[in-house]
This record gives structure tokens, C-alpha cells and sequence, in this order.
């Protein structure tokens, strides 16, 4: 029986991985931090909001997002378009009438955000791992989010440079708001309902969207990589043909000093709607060690490479057709030589690396339960609450999928060879009623890349 392979493979994985994670050493996260404003949205509230600002221009934005938002209908048409599909999307609030009508809105909580953000809190905060992550503004709201624990930062004071939790690092910066409307499975407006629980993400700082990078990192980057073991990167998804050339410029020299160093560096990308910058970050896929990645994301990286046919049949279907995933990502590794790619999407995670072993498969299925314990839970608070998903149950929705990669590659127990690299699959576990859906992907992959690095 599959169900009982996969508990089985499950139940084996965290105690490897709780007794060899503190062994990774220093892992390095930049670029953006934020603070997230999360707002439960409401039925009547948002039907309200939509009919004031116009059902018809609102509903222009529900089947093609905006580059940017630079007004409400906008605001309200991207939401639409996220709940419509069930997923999630961010895009730049450019108005500042939008802006103030994002915040007379309110929320509802306040919650560290930002790639960045929320993996200094999983891996440092919970997990133990230490790290050094970049913090575009530090204000006391901020500074008052980062769990405690070995997180750090970098602090230039007299000439010399020092580690310091953010919570010691002296002044008040600005506050960066990213506005997050979260929605549940079934969530209904007019005619629109959601296939599952999602959110979209309206991002209101102007140091994030411009990849704003602090002088410590600029001037003493050598410094700060030689005491590190691993690097993610994130925060590059708001870019635009305007402003991205100088960030990219002082990114791709981090790479170079990376790649001299020999740390594996992950690039956590995330749905970026400018097409030239896209292909920017396609062309530095090669100093990148591994990509994590959804369909969303795959199918417009597919759409720059010219596979236009590959991307529409990444989107076509629910779940996502397993072979076309496998398709694109060989295309993706062979264009850019990028050496692991890890595909995460609702009820099933894939991972095509040009090295093998069962520990890749293995780090997945850790991220898999890290994930259901945060959507249970509401957060991760140590890697003891990881084991608590250990009771959510495997998707019954991903047979099929396993069934098509093991009639297509010959799979067995969720490994494959596939065109000279290993491909590598596991079904999730799903939390039907997820208490928040912020931080699912980050917590995904931040504990899959961390996770092969310790099991290995």
C-alpha cells in the first residue's frame, strides 16, 4: 500500500534530521525583511469595497493582473484574481492613495515578514540553526519581531564589524508594511469562490521592492560570507526593467564571492511580473547552486524561455501535471546548469537535482511536515512542534501524480533517474483548515535546502 510506504518514510525522517540540523553551521538569508499586516478578508466587507469602487473595473483585473497597482479597482481586481485561482500573488503598491487605503483598511495581526524574515525566525528561532540575515530597515517593531535565539546581524562600529541579534541593534528605522489579504478554502465573492486557502500580497516599502542593500553587506561582504556554511536568497520579485540593473550588479558580485568560497547558495524565487527582470534572474541561475519554485513561478520562467505551449500546460491543471513539471524543470537545469530545483505546489513537492541519494527525497519530506505543523499551528516555535503534523494526513489527491511519474520514469519509492539527473517526489500532508497560509513556501524551502545539508 502506497499510504503506509509514506508514513513509514515520514515517520523515519525528523529524528535524522532534529539530531544532525545543528550541524549545518552558519547559513546566510538576504534580502528582505519586512513586517507583514495580515488581514482575514470578509465577504460582505470586500463585496462592499468591490461594488464602491466599481464591480466592472474591478473585475478588468480578475483574469489579468496589473504590473503594479496604482489604484484601488486594481488593489481589489488582484485580490479577486488570487482568490479565483486559489493562489497567491504580490505585486507593488505604487499610489499613495492606494497606500493610505491599504492601511484605513486595516488588519488584523502583525507578523515578521519577508523571505528573509520569516527563515531567520524558522531556522534561527526554532530550528537552532544560526544565521546572519540582511535587514533592509530596522525599526524597534522590526527589531521586536525576530525570535529570540542565534540570529544575527551585521553591525560595522569603529571600523570592525559585529554580530548582533536584531533586538540589540541600536535606532528606530522605517517600518516596511507588506499588506497580506488571506482567504480560506471556499471563500466566496459574487461569483467568485476559492479553491483553496490563499492570500495576496500587496507590498507598500520602497526599500524591499528596490532591493535596498545595506552598506555593511556592500562594503563587507567578504567578511560576512567567510563565517558561513549556506546561503538563501529571496526578495527579488518586485524588481523592474527600471530599478533592477544596480541591485543585480552588487547581487551577482555576492555570487561570485559565494561561489569563490564554494557555499551553496538557494534562490527562493517568488512570482515576479516584470519579463525583463525575469530573464535577469534566468541569467543568473548558474551561480545558484538550487531554485525553489511553484507552477506559477515555473510557468513564467517557462514563458521567457520561449516554452510558451510548457507554461499553459503548467497552469491547465489541478492538480499540476507532474510531467510537465518534470519537462520544465530539465529545461530549466539544462539552460542554466543550476544543480537542484525544487518544485513545491499544493499536495506534492518534486526536486531535480544532478546528484542522488534518498536524503534529497528525505529533506523534502521534513519540509513537508514543517509546513503542515505551520499551517496547524499558526507558527513554528521549535523543531519539537514539527513532529506534531506527524497525526495530518498524507494527500490521497497525489496518487495519481505518483502514479503518472512512476508509469513515465519508472519511479520507486519516490526516486527516478530522468535524463541524467534524479528526480525526486513526495505527496504533503494537508491541513484542511490552516490557520494562516503566510510563510508556508518560505518554510518549505528554507527546510528542505537546510534539510539535505544536515541529512547529508
Amino acid at each position: 500500500m502506497i499510504y503506509v510506504l509514506w508514513g513509514e518514510l515520514y515517520a523515519s525522517v525528523f529524528e535524522r534530521v532534529k539530531s544532525s540540523i545543528g550541524n549545518t553551521g552558519r547559513v546566510l538569508l538576504a534580502y528582505n525583511t519586512n513586517i507583514d499586516a495580515v488581514k482575514y478578508l470578509g465577504r460582505k466587507d470586500l463585496e462592499e469595497r468591490v461594488e464602491k469602487a466599481g464591480k466592472d473595473e474591478v473585475f478588468r483585473y480578475i483574469d489579468s493582473l496589473p504590473g503594479r497597482i496604482e489604484n484601488v479597482p486594481q488593489l481589489l481586481g488582484s485580490i479577486l484574481w488570487s482568490v479565483k485561482r486559489g493562489k497567491a500573488a504580490e505585486l507593488f503598491v505604487e499610489s499613495c492613495s492606494t497606500r493610505f487605503y491599504m492601511k484605513r483598511w486595516g488588519w488584523d495581526e502583525l507578523r515578521m515578514g519577508g523571505q528573509a524574515g520569516i527563515m531567520a525566525n524558522l531556522l534561527g528561532g526554532a530550528y537552532g540553526v544560526p544565521v546572519i540575515v540582511h535587514i533592509p530597515q530596522l525599526s524597534n517593531l522590526q527589531a521586536s519581531l525576530f525570535k529570540g535565539g542565534p540570529i544575527y546581524t551585521p553591525k560595522a562600529e569603529n571600523g570592525k564589524l559585529r554580530f548582533v541579534h536584531p533586538r540589540d541593534f541600536a535606532g528606530d528605522e522605517e517600518n516596511c508594511l507588506h499588506y497580506i489579504y488571506e482567504f480560506p478554502r471556499g471563500f466566496r465573492v459574487f461569483e467568485v469562490e476559492a479553491p483553496r486557502e490563499n492570500r495576496f500580497i500587496g507590498s507598500a516599502d520602497d526599500y524591499n521592492p528596490n532591493v535596498y542593500i545595506r552598506a555593511e553587506f556592500k562594503e563587507r561582504f567578504g567578511e560576512i560570507a567567510e563565517g558561513v556554511e549556506l546561503a538563501i536568497i529571496s526578495g527579488l520579485q518586485a524588481l523592474t526593467a527600471e530599478n533592477y540593473r544596480e541591485p543585480l550588479e552588487v547581487i551577482e558580485g555576492h555570487l561570485e564571492t559565494l561561489n569563490e568560497l564554494e557555499i551553496p547558495v538557494h534562490l527562493e524565487f517568488a512570482f515576479t511580473p516584470d519579463e525583463t527582470v525575469r530573464k535577469a534572474l534566468l541569467g543568473l541561475l548558474g551561480k545558484f547552486w538550487s531554485v525553489g519554485l511553484n507552477e506559477v513561478e515555473l510557468a513564467s520562467v517557462m514563458d521567457v524561455m520561449g516554452e510558451k505551449s510548457l507554461a499553459e500546460k503548467l497552469l491547465a491543471r489541478d492538480p499540476v501535471d507532474p510531467i510537465a513539471v518534470t519537462e520544465a524543470m530539465i529545461k530549466l537545469a539544462e539552460r542554466t546548469g543550476v544543480r537542484r530545483i525544487h518544485f513545491h505546489t499544493y499536495g506534492y513537492y518534486l526536486a531535480l537535482t544532478d546528484y542522488r541519494g534518498e536524503f534529497v527525497r528525505d529533506a523534502l519530506l521534513f519540509s513537508a511536515l514543517a509546513a503542515a505543523a505551520k499551517a496547524k499551528l499558526g507558527d513554528v516555535r521549535s523543531i519539537d512542534d514539527v513532529i506534531r503534523a506527524m497525526d495530518v494526513p498524507v494527500n490521497e489527491k497525489a496518487k495519481p501524480v505518483e502514479d503518472a511519474l512512476v508509469k513515465e520514469y519508472g519511479m520507486k519509492n519516490g526516486i527516478a533517474e530522468v535524463n541524467g539527473y534524479q528526480l525526486a517526489f513526495i505527496p504533503t500532508k494537508i491541513v484542511m483548515k490552516p490557520k494562516s497560509t503566510v510563510g508556508i513556501g518560505d518554510t518549505i524551502s528554507s527546510s528542505a535546502f537546510v534539510g539535505e545539508f544536515a541529512l547529508h
